[in-house]
C-alpha cells in the first residue's frame, strides 16, 4: 500500500508534535519561574492560556504552513522561521485573552518568558530532529527501493533528478532501459539491472517497492509490463507531463473525469485562500464603518467644491480579465474623464500603460488633493472587497483603455484579485515611471505570495499613508 500526504502540514506531523512539546516545556518553566516570585496564580486562567497555546499552534500549522520546506532551511533561516512561528502564536494567545478581557489578569512574566524560551527550545528540538532525519537519509534506513524505467537518452537526467530530491526517501536499486541489447551497465553510479523484457523477472526475485517510469514522449512501454507490476502489488509512478516552465507550480488533479497536470506560476492551498478571504471580510467590514464616518465629514465639502455625485464609479478589469465597477470618493471634477484626453501628452508613465500627471488640473482644488494624499478616496473599495471583486492586498486594476494595450506578459499581473493596496503601492509608487517595473513587481508578488507577505504589505501601507509618501 502506498502512503501519500495531501498537505504539507500532515507531511510534517512530527515537527508539529515537537513544537507542541517545546511550547509546553517553555510554558511550564515560565509558570514555575513566576511562582517563585509571586503566589496565588489563577490556575484556571493558566489552563485556559495553555489550551489556547495548543490551539493556536495547530491553527498556525494548518493556515500558515510554517513547515513548508523545513528540511531545506539552514540554521539561520530556521531560527527566523521559529521566531516568526512562536511570535505569531504568542500574539494570537494574547489577542484571545484581550478579547475575553482576561489579558490584564495574565502574568506578563509568563507570557514573555514563554515567548523567549519557546524560541530557543523549539529551535533546538527542530535542529536535533532534522539531524536525525539527515542521518536516516544518509543510512537509507526505512527508504523505499525504487526501480527506474527509462531510455538510454534520458536515464542520466532521471537519476540526477531523483538525487536532487533526497527528502523523498527513495533508494535507487537499479535501472531498466527500454532499448534492447543495450551495452550500458552503469549510469550515474546506478546499475542497469535488466532489459525491459527481463524486468518482471528481476522484480520477482529482488527488493523493489516502487517503479518510476520516466520515458520521452517518443517511447512507450508495453501494457503487460505495467499490468505485471500491478499484479505484484507494486506502486507505479508514471511521468505524465513535463513542466512547461521550471518556474511554474504543478499539481495533478481531476477535471471532467480526466487526470490532468495543472500548472501556474503561483498556487495556494484551500486553507490559505480561506484565511485570506477571512482577512478580506474582516478588513472590508471595518473599512466600511470608517467609510461611513468619513462620508459624513467630506461629502458636503466635495459637493460644495464640485456639485455632483459624492462617489465615483468606473469599470475596471479584475482577476483574469473579469470586468467590475470600482468605487471611490470623488476627488476630481465631473469632466475629468473628458479632460484626460487633452492631458495624455503629459503622461509620466512610459508607453502610456497607466496614467499619471504631476499637479493634475482635474483634481478638485483643496479637498481633492487632501483626499488623494491621505488615500481616503480608496475607502469605498471596501464594498468591492466585501463583494469578492477585490482583496485587501493585490494588484492595481487597470482601466479599459489600459487593458486594451496589454501584451501577453502584462496579463500575468491579473492572475489574482486586484487589491486595495499592493507591493507597487508600498514601494514608492510616485517614483516608479516604468510600467514594466510595475508588472515585474506584481508578478513577483504573485509567485512569492503568502499570508505573511500580505500582512507585511498592509503594515507598510499604513506607514506609507501616515507619511503621505507615494500618494497618487
Amino acid at each position: 500500500m502506498y502512503q501519500y500526504h495531501t498537505s504539507s502540514w500532515m507531511k510534517h506531523l512530527d515537527f508539529i508534535l515537537l513544537d507542541l512539546v517545546g511550547l509546553e516545556i517553555a510554558f511550564v518553566i515560565a509558570c514555575l519561574i513566576q511562582a517563585r516570585f509571586s503566589s496565588g496564580s489563577d490556575l484556571a486562567l493558566l489552563r485556559e492560556a495553555n489550551l489556547l497555546t495548543v490551539l493556536m499552534d495547530i491553527c498556525a500549522a494548518f493556515f500558515l504552513e510554517s513547515y513548508r520546506g523545513i528540511l531545506r532551511r539552514n540554521r539561520q533561516k530556521e531560527l527566523a522561521a521559529t521566531a516568526k512561528h512562536v511570535t505569531t502564536i504568542c500574539v494570537a494567545v494574547l489577542s484571545c485573552l484581550f478579547i475575553t478581557k482576561k489579558s490584564g489578569e495574565f502574568s506578563r512574566m509568563i507570557l514573555f518568558g514563554m515567548w523567549g524560551m519557546s524560541i530557543g527550545i523549539v529551535f533546538f528540538l527542530r535542529i536535533v530532529w532534522k539531524r536525525r532525519i539527515f542521518r536516516r537519509i544518509r543510512r537509507r534506513e526505512g527508504s523505499r527501493a525504487l526501480l527506474i524505467v527509462a531510455s538510454a537518452e534520458n536515464a542520466a537526467d532521471v537519476v540526477r533528478a531523483v538525487r536532487r530530491h533526497p527528502f523523498d526517501d527513495l533508494r535507487m536499486v537499479g535501472l531498466v532501459l527500454v532499448e534492447k541489447n543495450s551495452k550500458t551497465r552503469i549510469i550515474e553510479g546506478v546499475p542497469v539491472v535488466a532489459a525491459l523484457d527481463e524486468m518482471l523477472e528481476y522484480i520477482r526475485k529482488n527488493w523493489v517497492d516502487e517503479v518510476f517510469i520516466n520515458l520521452p514522449e517518443t517511447r512507450t512501454i508495453p501494457q503487460e509490463i505495467t499490468d505485471g507490476c500491478a499484479v505484484m502489488g507494486l506502486t507505479i509512478h508514471r511521468k505524465i507531463a513535463d513542466a512547461p516552465n521550471p518556474n511554474r507550480c504543478q499539481i495533478v488533479e481531476q477535471i471532467a473525469g480526466c487526470t490532468v497536470v495543472s500548472s501556474s506560476f503561483g498556487m495556494a492551498t484551500a486553507s490559505q485562500m480561506f484565511l485570506k478571504r477571512m482577512m478580506d471580510l474582516v478588513g472590508s467590514m471595518a473599512g466600511l464603518l470608517v467609510t461611513a464616518v468619513v462620508f459624513v465629514g467630506i461629502a458636503p465639502v466635495i459637493y460644495l467644491k464640485s456639485p455632483g455625485p459624492i462617489f465615483f464609479s468606473q469599470t475596471r478589469i479584475g482577476k483574469n480579465g473579469k470586468k467590475f465597477k470600482i468605487y471611490k470618493f470623488r476627488s476630481m471634477y465631473m469632466d475629468a474623464e473628458e479632460r484626460k484626453k487633452d492631458l495624455m501628452d503629459r503622461n509620466e508613465i512610459k508607453d502610456g500603460m497607466m496614467f499619471k500627471v504631476e499637479d493634475d488640473p482635474r483634481i478638485i482644488q483643496g479637498i481633492g488633493h487632501w483626499i488623494r494624499n491621505t488615500s481616503i478616496d480608496e475607502l469605498p473599495q471596501c464594498w468591492n472587497i466585501l463583494k469578492g471583486e477585490m482583496s485587501l492586498v493585490g494588484t492595481r486594476p487597470p482601466t479599459l483603455d489600459e487593458w486594451e494595450k496589454y501584451q501577453l506578459h502584462h496579463r500575468a499581473r491579473l492572475a489574482i484579485k486586484p487589491g486595495l493596496t499592493g507591493i507597487w503601492q508600498v514601494s514608492g509608487r510616485s517614483d516608479i515611471r516604468d510600467f514594466e517595473e510595475v508588472v515585474r513587481m506584481d508578478t513577483e508578488y504573485i509567485k512569492n505570495w503568502s499570508l505573511w507577505l500580505d500582512v507585511k504589505i498592509l503594515m507598510k501601507t499604513i506607514a506609507v499613508v501616515i507619511r503621505k509618501k507615494g500618494a497618487r
